[in-house]
């Protein structure tokens, strides 16, 4: 196992990609075995310090931004264990980056279809926060594919959780370590909303053991190993970037599709039909931010869809002809618009797709500003009344944004930029205004990018200060000490 001490070496360990200031360590733990590990935690444990772990830094909230104490990093376990295309099945290490997980299960003809906009991430970070991405809208969040986790927990026994195995009994979840020491759990009473979401820990009656640890963002133990659920590759897909002059019509499209991609699911359409597993939004200041790379979009686009669907050699025909006839209904830019069949054009249509988040991200990083971004979602039914908020409130307080994301889930981004101290605190209070709004039309703070420090606050806001405090108790029944993800989601001495 590596230690270092050393400031220079301290400094690439204490922020993440949200840009929070703050960050201090007073020593990196790097083991390079699963025994490592639980040995690093063993030593922070007897010397008292707190534990931050660390993957790639991809994070958004700052769940990674450590408060003092110890920094565990996994990136030395990064072993692929199997993949197993037989069985479905594949095993690796936290410390794996998503990029070489995926490329690996791509060459055997499968499918993992987690896939968040940073590939770079640690596939242990995309299972503490439950990343998802614009597949989601088809195969759900990567809760969906995890079947096993070991984990370590802070008194240093292992708990090798498999996904069918054990349950919650009511609200009492009893986890037994594989050196047979029993934990017992009290789960919060708290009622998830029934979208797209990742925001505190996921609570429900009778659960799955499994789950309470997908999403909790470091603070309940460290992730050891990862047994995921793998897809047979799809034949082939067909993707388009379709423009419109309208938000109206952008709306009405967005929603055809959806209903069309659900009725095609659920076997109450036609056996061939739409079937989206992608939908993502661009709004007109999205498209501007990057016309100086897509010259071609057109001057009049008030936005722009990224569709995706999966077709073989007997539907493809068919479903292009559906796809057709559903877009030429809501735009007069049916000429304008970019289809892809082959897998060269897909990938030119993918870079699209990413060039405008990248774009967002490399401009924080230049000007070294904070990220503000909505990660909020809301029932399907309430979407539009959410957007037109946003779009009202930033008019109203003149402030530079973009809008773009997974529509299809009733979940986008909008990003603000600012330049100063006192814009960033005026634009953060636009921002919690959209968090209540959110709130009011049943929504969830974090669809994706998890609390972390940044927005543990408006976890309260979410779900009270009584549920907080028994998410508190849950995790101290796990960690007595509180040594894991300080700071994290809420806030313990």
């Amino acid at each position: 196992m590596l230690t270092k001490t050393d400031q220079d070496t301290l400094q690439s360990y204490l922020s993440d990609a949200s840009n929070m200031p703050g960050g201090s360590a007073e020593v990196i733990l790097i083991p390079e075995t699963q025994a490592e590990l639980r040995e690093a935690v063993q030593q922070c444990a007897r010397a008292g310090q707190t534990i931050t772990i660390a993957g790639s830094g991809t994070g958004l909230a700052g769940a990674r931004v450590p408060m003092g104490g110890a920094v565990i990093s996994t990136e030395r376990l990064n072993k692929i264990v199997s993949i197993d295309a037989e069985s479905l099945r594949a095993v690796v290490e936290p410390g794996v980056s998503l990029r070489d997980f995926q490329t690996g299960v791509e060459e055997r003809g499968l499918l993992y279809p987690p896939d968040p906009t940073e590939r770079a991430a640690a596939m242990g970070g995309t299972v503490a926060c439950n990343s998802s991405g614009a597949r989601t809208f088809k195969y759900g969040a990567t809760r969906e594919f995890i079947e096993r986790l070991r984990i370590v927990l802070a008194d240093g026994e292992e708990l090798n959780i498999r996904r069918g195995e054990t349950f919650a009994k009511g609200n009492i979840l009893t986890l037994t370590s594989t050196g047979g020491k029993t934990y017992t759990l009290t789960l919060p009473a708290i009622q998830m909303p029934e979208i797209k979401h990742a925001a505190g820990y996921f609570i429900k009656t009778n659960m799955d053991a499994i789950d309470l640890f997908i999403g909790s963002e470091g603070t309940l133990g460290a992730i050891a190993e990862i047994e995921v659920r793998l897809l047979p590759q799809p034949e082939r897909i067909i993707a388009g970037v379709i423009f419109f002059d309208a938000i109206d019509n952008v709306m009405r499209f967005v929603e055809e599709a959806r209903a069309a991609s659900l009725a095609t699911r659920t076997g109450t359409s036609e056996d061939i039909g739409i079937d989206s597993r992608a939908l993502e939004y661009f709004d007109r200041n999205a498209l501007n931010f990057v016309r100086d790379k897509y010259p071609n979009i057109p001057a009049d686009a008030a936005a722009a869809v990224w569709f995706e669907q999966e077709v073989s050699d007997e539907t493809e025909e068919r479903l292009l002809e559906l796809w057709y006839e559903l877009i030429g209904k809501y735009t007069p830019f049916m000429d304008e618009a970019w289809f892809a069949i082959t897998e060269k054009d897909q990938e030119a249509l993918r870079e699209f797709r990413h060039a405008v988040p990248a774009k967002t991200y490399e401009r924080i990083r230049e000007l070294k500003q904070r990220k503000i971004g909505t990660d909020m979602a809301v029932p399907d039914t309430q979407f539009r009344i959410l957007y037109d908020f946003y779009t009202d409130e930033f008019a109203k307080e003149q402030l530079q944004y973009i809008i773009f994301g997974h529509i299809g889930n009733s979940h986008v981004h909008a990003n603000i930029f600012t330049s100063t101290p006192e814009e960033f605190d005026h634009a953060k209070s636009v921002y919690h205004r959209c968090v209540l709004k959110s709130l009011e039309l049943g929504g969830t703070i974090s669809a994706e990018h998890g609390v972390g420090k940044i927005k543990r606050d408006y976890l309260c806001d979410m779900y009270g200060a009584q549920a907080m405090a028994e998410f508190a108790a849950l995790k101290r029944s796990l960690d007595p000490e509180a040594l894991f993800g300080r700071g994290t989601m809420f806030t313990l001495s």
